[in-house]
């Protein structure tokens, strides 16, 4: 609950009573005040009771809420509880004491309930589940598996050389054993041929 805020008060209450085109006697009359009590009201020395608030509002045809809020018995910006606060400050089975503690008690509540509302924590989120990946058997890699492909290439590649090889190896040993037996059969050849020379000599 604020304070009362006399000097705005009383200033918004003259330029009322002026918007009205009414004397200050004219008001206090209206109001059922004097005409001194209005005039240290207007001129922020007197703290007006909700009672007479309501009674100046009445009197110049306003909501008894603009002048508490312009006392700052009610906050202009907050207007959830103004009609509990209207309630208390026009009960006329209470006196003006008994309503100040009323207020205060009520705006006590107010603040406790706001305070817990705002200290209830939001629950946060659970942390997501750790993927869980299966485990690759060493070398299955993408990294490993490229390395693989170059070495069955690689082994590919040193079969068909070692094959070409051993080919040309069987080939080369091939032809080194057939040299000798052509150089046999022409030696035997030569023989043949110089054995039928000689007969031939001898028979002539």
């Amino acid at each position: 609950m604020g304070t009362l805020n006399v000097g705005n008060l009383g200033e918004y209450l003259r330029e009322q009573r002026r918007n009205a085109q009414l004397s200050l006697r004219q008001l206090a009359d209206a109001a059922g005040v004097s005409n001194p009590y209005l005039s240290q009201i207007e001129r922020g020395l007197r703290k007006p009771s909700a009672d007479i608030l309501q009674q100046l509002a009445k009197a110049l045809r306003i909501s008894a809420e603009t002048l508490y809020v312009q006392a700052g018995i009610l906050d202009e910006r907050d207007r959830d509880g103004i009609e509990v606060r209207t309630a208390i400050l026009t009960d006329a089975a209470i006196n003006e004491k008994q309503k100040q503690v009323l207020l205060q008690i009520y705006e006590s509540f107010r603040r406790e309930n706001a305070a817990a509302a705002d200290a209830v924590p939001v629950p946060a989120r659970p942390p997501a589940p750790p993927r869980r990946t299966a485990a690759r058997p060493a070398g299955q890699g993408a990294g490993a598996g490229r390395a693989g492909q170059k070495k069955a290439a690689a082994k590919k590649a040193a079969a068909k050389v070692a094959d070409a090889v051993a080919e040309t190896v069987v080939a080369r040993s091939r032809a080194l054993k057939a040299i000798p037996a052509r150089e046999k059969q022409h030696n035997q050849d030569e023989r043949v041929i110089k054995r039928r020379e000689g007969d031939d000599v001898v028979g002539a």
